[in-house]
């Protein structure tokens, strides 16, 4: 098969929705759920970052995570956007390795996150009296920048190789954005070492850390279900179920991508399962973590009076 120059040719990403009307309506409802996620995400940065009170552990935590979710669903969005709207279906090489990169980073960065915030709850729940010490800000630096660090190295790993393989004629990319399951098919050569190593991160950055959080909230519901108060048992019970279904959300259809075997997949099924955890999940985070978490929502409240004594 020949091979094509990689330097002077696009890629070509044949998309997610058909072009009909009915893509169109598809179209914006996903143009409104990227607007309430970066509405969301960008204003639960801002909060955490203003209001003094929200200075704990949890919360620059949950600040990062929002970080996260904005570029994470800026990676992909807009550009499928542009595509449907513009009728071209292009990227270019260096737009596809810049949207690899961040979208690795991100995917990965708060997996290791997630887990982290588990964690967090785990020792505030199971061990209240140790929390200053587990979870000092220290630590919770320690966190957020191990998160980001390895999480941007195994990205850029990924990246330069990808782009190392040769791939054939075919530039026709079948999903909305480039991703490394959807590039493989591509490749002129045998890439099955290279999808062992993508199956080795997966499990390194996605699974273990999935396992981790599921044992933590199992701890966590053990604890709870012991608690003298049955409303703080309920509470937290509800919490704890909540973020359970969020964390679900987001790591299932990611690990089933990346894990499962190519021959037992399909591009369509790999594009649905996209949209929950690229779309979906970073307009639910802030949604779920802020009103589920009595400080935030005093925060909020605090800075909607401000603003309104400063209207009249």
């Amino acid at each position: 098969m020949e091979k094509w120059n990689q330097t002077s040719n696009d890629f070509i990403l044949l998309g997610l929705l058909p072009p009909n009307q009915t893509g169109l309506l598809l179209l914006l409802l996903i143009i409104s759920v990227f607007v309430l996620a970066c509405l969301g995400n960008s204003g639960m940065t801002a909060l955490i970052f203003l209001e003094p009170r929200l200075h704990t552990p949890m919360c620059f935590l949950l600040s990062q995570l929002s970080l996260m979710d904005l570029m994470y669903i800026s990676s992909t969005v807009p550009k499928m956007t542009y595509n449907f709207l513009s009728g071209q279906k292009s990227i270019s090489v260096l737009g596809c390795a810049m949207q690899i990169f961040f979208f690795i980073t991100m995917g990965c960065s708060e997996g290791l996150l997630l887990a982290s915030m588990a964690y967090d709850r785990f020792v505030a729940i199971c061990h209240p009296l140790h929390y200053p010490i587990h979870m000092s800000k220290r630590v919770c630096v320690k966190m957020i920048l191990g998160s980001w660090t390895l999480g941007s190295i195994n990205s850029l790993a990924h990246t330069i190789y990808t782009f190392q393989i040769p791939y054939c004629r075919s530039r026709e990319i079948n999903h909305f954005f480039c991703d490394i399951p959807a590039m493989m098919p591509l490749a002129c050569m045998d890439t099955w070492v290279y999808e062992y190593m993508v199956f080795v991160s997966t499990t390194l950055f996605l699974f273990l850390p999935f396992l981790g959080i599921m044992v933590s909230y199992g701890r966590v519901l053990f604890a709870v279900f012991h608690m003298r108060s049955k409303e703080g048992r309920k509470k937290a019970f509800t919490t704890c179920a909540t973020h359970l279904t969020v964390v679900t959300f987001y790591y299932a259809p990611f690990v089933y991508t990346y894990l499962h075997p190519r021959s037992l997949r399909s591009p369509e099924e790999d594009k649905i399962l996209a949209v929950f955890y690229s779309v979906l999940t970073p307009m639910l985070n802030p949604i779920v973590y802020s009103l589920r978490n009595k400080e935030v929502l005093g925060a909020m409240r605090r800075v909607w009076g401000m603003f309104s004594s400063r209207k009249k």
